[in-house]
């Protein structure tokens, strides 16, 4: 007789986000009694919508920044997605980003402590820079101008990473930190600025695709299911990290990936060069060793296959073709 796996309670912050969204699906489905908890500055009720009717799913539109929620009942993990993830957003909400990685972080150990929870947080491959090493693994400390734009998001979860780690040693809590590499798939906002759902959004409207610098700077793509994978795998190991998770086989530039976009849409868009990003990484790839050999995990979905996964998404939301 197969033994089934232990029904859990769970709390997911960021829940109606790009990532998060997914998480819940596939914990839910699964079986598991899922607490999603979004502000929706940046998530979409909509992600959700399909879950709701659920009796192990309970959704709380609630800010982490306040005095955390109280959910009376018990709370076995807590996946802490909460953040604005893409460049336009925590750019357009430096404050909220900045303290949604701090003092929503702090709120929600000290709740994992109170609820003798396991608890993740999301860090993010940004924590890095514009590296001097490449690949990226976890011992290399990274390269982070903390005067950017960009830093209201990498120099938080870089705090939130050094609060989980006092956490773990002052109150022995076991607290694990996954740092998510660039993540693409459906449920992405066509308009959030992150350049997988802008260019597919463009060719499939045949505009202008825009390339910010001469379009060499290149990055590594993690399919969703990849990512909601790995994120499952490190909560259920006995290993605190930080672990990267991401895929490091198909680097691939910029320039580059607009052109695959563009054949797979049979797109008549031209591309339109604009004045590169302040700080914008040069490279961007992680080294998964850690994530192999410690978790036996590594990505399974090819660039081309998640691509056209995509492509498929937001031709049915909205995309049309020529």
């Amino acid at each position: 007789m197969e033994k089934k796996d232990k029904i859990k309670r769970i709390l997911i912050t960021g829940g109606a986000g790009f990532i998060g969204s997914h998480l819940c699906e596939r914990l839910s489905n699964n079986g598991h009694i899922i607490y999603c908890i979004d502000n929706l500055v940046s998530g979409n009720s909509e992600n959700i919508s399909h879950l709701l009717k659920k009796d192990n799913f309970k959704f709380y539109e609630f800010d982490i920044i306040n005095d955390f929620i109280e959910i009376d009942d018990e709370i076995d993990e807590i996946y802490h997605l909460a953040s604005p993830a893409s460049p336009k957003d925590y750019q357009d909400r430096p404050l909220e980003t900045a303290l949604a990685n701090s003092l929503g972080t702090l709120n929600l150990l000290k709740l994992a402590v109170k609820k003798k929870a396991k608890f993740l947080f999301a860090s993010t491959s940004e924590i890095y820079g514009n590296p001097e090493q490449h690949p990226q693994s976890e011992e290399y400390n990274g390269a982070v101008n903390p005067l950017s734009e960009r830093a209201c998001y990498a120099e938080s979860k870089r705090f939130g990473k050094t609060l989980v780690s006092i956490f773990r040693r002052k109150h022995k809590l076991d607290a694990k930190i996954a740092r998510i590499f660039n993540t693409y798939g459906p449920r992405m906002r066509y308009d959030d600025g992150r350049v997988i759902p802008t260019f597919i959004w463009k060719a499939l409207h045949n505009e202008d695709i825009p390339i910010h610098g001469n379009g060499k700077q290149t990055r590594s793509f993690c399919y969703i299911d990849d990512i909601v994978e790995g994120l499952i795998k490190m909560m259920e190991s006995n290993h605190c990290g930080p672990i990267n998770l991401g895929n490091p086989n198909e680097e691939i530039t910029i320039l580059s990936l607009a052109q695959k976009i563009k054949e797979l849409t049979k797109s008549d868009s031209k591309f339109v060069f604009l004045p590169a990003i302040s700080d914008d990484p040069i490279k961007r790839k992680p080294d998964i060793s850690k994530a192999k050999n410690l978790l036996n995990w590594e990505p399974k979905c090819s660039l081309e296959c998640g691509l056209r996964i995509t492509i498929q998404y937001y031709k049915k939301h909205g995309g049309r073709i020529k």
